[in-house]
């Protein structure tokens, strides 16, 4: 049975233990970044906001945005910096 949940409320008990808990620590995230890629991501967010943005609309197919975005999950980056990524290096050579 699917029930509409309220925002607060769980689905059942397994559910509720968990927020519980996931809420009740007091341990920062740990991602599964090496320090070298860290500073990579780093270095690309940096460059992004440093550089005068122009706005754009790009129509492409649904599969290709998907595996685009499955891409920048690996990659551990936002898929519009993936994007950007790609068209920099397209563009340098």
């Amino acid at each position: 049975m699917c029930a509409k949940l309220k925002i607060g409320h769980f689905a059942d008990a397994d559910e509720a233990e968990f927020m519980t808990s996931f809420e009740s620590d007091a341990r920062p995230l740990q991602g599964e970044l090496s320090a070298a890629r860290r500073r990579q991501i780093e270095g690309m967010a940096r460059a992004a906001l440093s550089e005068e943005r122009a706005k754009i609309s790009l129509r492409v197919p649904k599969r290709d945005l998907v595996q685009l975005k499955s891409r920048a999950l690996q990659e551990g980056v936002p898929y519009q910096t993936l994007i950007n990524s790609l068209i920099r290096r397209y563009v340098s050579g």
